[in-house]
């Protein structure tokens, strides 16, 4: 696209599907001059006129294409949020461990808590792990390789792999490593930020409201909220007690005629209360 059409697109490592971004933005081109989109760079100005070339610089400072590459992630959010409920509810799965080459059937958690238990290879908590089986292909060929997770030196043998790994404590995988990013649902949930910046921010924002005096600490119980009103209960029981008497809503029949997963629940909450704030 650069040699050929001069065409430049910003931070292109950060939109969701490359492919959908494409296809959008060919059609706007045939609708609407080029230049209408992107900003002009121009190179060799100070060349003569046949010399200079001009290129066109596509990014997010245009609304439409924020928009574009914030529904883009949106899209991908949902994907993912569905591959990962699949695959919380599937039972069927098969694998073997990579440490002691036990066969494991049923949930992908049986698999990886057993590896975090028995051999201290802790990946993170299933429900935070999404596409776990290609996760567990390409950590698998790393070994089949000869390469350490953690350090990801090779090594001649793989006894000599095993006693590096044990010794050094190395039976985790490289955070540094971005190939990983992707197996884990916090990289999908902000646009162009990994998990590292997510929690940075995270610390950041504690570090700001930091203070020295804690004597005004005070412990308030956790609350849930009515989806209709401003009612509060410690529990979620009692609140659902609440919604079935003052506003004849049982989520929980609800549930279970539908056959809701968590997925499923999560859209149908967020439904209801985005449609009673409409109407306040």
């Amino acid at each position: 696209m650069i040699i050929e059409h001069k065409i430049v697109i910003a931070d292109v490592k950060l939109v969701a599907d490359f492919q959908r971004y494409i296809l959008y933005w060919r059609k706007r081109f045939t609708e609407q001059p080029i230049t209408d989109f992107c900003s002009v760079i121009r190179i060799n100005s100070t060349a003569p006129f046949e010399e200079q070339e001009n290129y066109f610089l596509l990014c997010d400072v245009l609304p439409e294409d924020r928009i574009l590459r914030e529904e883009l992630q949106k899209q991908r959010l949902r994907e993912i949020l569905e591959q990962q409920q699949q695959e919380r509810n599937d039972n069927n799965f098969h694998g073997v461990c990579m440490f002691c080459n036990e066969e494991f059937l049923g949930n992908r958690s049986v698999i990886l808590n057993h590896m975090a238990r028995e051999h201290a290879f802790n990946i993170g908590l299933p429900d935070n792990i999404v596409n776990c089986n290609e996760f567990l292909c390409t950590l698998q060929k790393k070994l089949d390789n000869l390469q350490c997770l953690y350090c990801e030196k090779t090594f001649r043998g793989k006894n000599t792999l095993k006693d590096h790994m044990r010794k050094k404590q190395h039976r985790k995988i490289n955070p540094k490593n971005r190939e990983y990013d992707r197996f884990y649902v916090i990289n999908y949930l902000e646009l162009g930020k990994s998990w590292e910046e997510v929690q940075l921010e995270d610390d950041r924002e504690l570090l700001d409201h930091q203070e020295d005096d804690w004597s005004d600490w005070e412990e308030h119980p956790a609350s849930a909220v009515c989806l209709f009103c401003e009612k509060q209960a410690e529990t979620i029981e009692k609140l659902y007690v609440h919604m079935e008497d003052a506003h004849e809503f049982d989520l929980l029949k609800i549930k279970s005629e539908l056959g809701l997963n968590f997925y499923q629940q999560v859209k149908l909450v967020n439904f209801i209360r985005r449609q009673v704030h409409q109407c306040r």
